[in-house]
């Protein structure tokens, strides 16, 4: 049993980041690790090239990304965490999965459609190739599971389909090379909004830094942002029922319910018929208390890059231990001849 997941990355980490990903992370780590499972995560470096980037940047978001990681949780010593380009396997594997994946494919991928926008003839071959590489990542490491959101159910399944199709095509039918990988469907896969709209996901590309809570700000920033963050000026209903048509109180009580592991019907419980004066002061003293002890030890360990290398190089090496056998096998799968 094994678990891949990628992350990009990204600067200036959030709480939407963190609810949405980071934190499944870290539960799949530790129960997955309590059953004798392996949990692979990696920072997805070489799937940042497919967009325009500059290279100074992407070095220190990766190594920021790890930073985040380790403070929200994950553990270098029951995980291992890497980035792609510290295992050239990923990119070999994706160029001999790219015989077996399909143009028809890859065109019909929404995200491809969603990024290149009217400007196809312009986006870069890596963009379109996208998916296979994502296919890649996870064939690579014979991966049981992925986790996997809505955006990314679609690839998940080509990732599936160019599997079968290679173990139909050079594989023998009692002994396929790839494992088709299943899904894994985050428990509460936390859609986190803008705290200035709530109908616009949480990003770090929105101009307005009130719009989000960064793992980096600290107990003052976060509360001011709670207490700034849009409402409605109705009280709080008795029921999920009646945040209906209210998008940014839906998102504040969906946050609190996130922080504070409750559902959001025992948060409407609670706060029934009070007003935001009273509830986002109770929000940012469940923020802080969660976030301030991973905001301070963010702070402190991505100032070290030393530390951060060694962590990367310790997971690369785990990496292409696991990876060199899968990678072997395909070689030999398509008849090409090595020394």
């Amino acid at each position: 049993m094994r678990i891949v997941s990628g992350i990009q990355p990204t600067g200036n980490l959030h709480l939407g980041n963190y609810l949405g990903a980071i934190r499944n992370w870290v539960r799949m780590q530790d129960e997955w690790s309590a059953k004798g499972g392996e949990c692979l995560y990696f920072l997805a470096d070489l799937h940042a090239i497919s967009m325009p980037h500059t290279p100074a940047d992407l070095g220190a978001n990766t190594r920021e990304m790890v930073a985040a990681l380790v403070s929200c949780g994950i553990d270098p010593d029951k995980s291992i965490l890497f980035n792609q380009a510290q295992v050239p396997a990923h990119a070999e594997m994706q160029w001999l999965l790219n015989g077996t994946a399909r143009m028809g494919w890859l065109n019909r991928m929404t995200q491809w459609k969603d990024k290149a926008g009217k400007n196809r003839e312009g986006a870069s071959v890596a963009l379109f190739t996208y998916p296979v590489l994502q296919a890649a990542d996870v064939l690579l490491y014979q991966a049981t599971h992925v986790p996997v959101g809505e955006d990314q159910k679609q690839h998940l399944e080509l990732a599936r389909d160019i599997a079968q199709k290679f173990n139909n095509d050079f594989c023998a039918e009692d002994a396929p090379l790839f494992t088709l990988p299943d899904p894994i469907i985050p428990p509460e896969a936390a859609r986190i909004m803008s705290l200035r709209d709530g109908s616009a996901k949480m990003s770090k590309s929105d101009p307005s830094d009130m719009s989000r809570i960064n793992l980096t700000d600290d107990a003052d920033a976060i509360m001011q942002k709670v207490k700034k963050a849009k409402t409605d000026p109705e009280p709080l209903p008795g029921t999920v029922e009646g945040l209906a048509g209210r998008p940014e109180a839906s998102n504040l009580v969906g946050i609190y319910a996130a922080m504070a592991g409750i559902s959001a019907a025992q948060v409407l419980a609670q706060f029934e018929g009070q007003g935001f004066g009273q509830f986002k002061p109770a929000l940012g003293e469940v923020l802080v208390e969660s976030l301030a002890p991973m905001a301070a030890r963010y702070r402190e360990l991505r100032e070290d890059r030393a530390a951060l290398d060694a962590i990367l190089a310790k997971g690369a090496e785990k990496a292409r231990a696991l990876a060199a056998p899968t990678l072997n096998r395909t070689y030999d799968a398509l008849g090409l001849v090595r020394g």
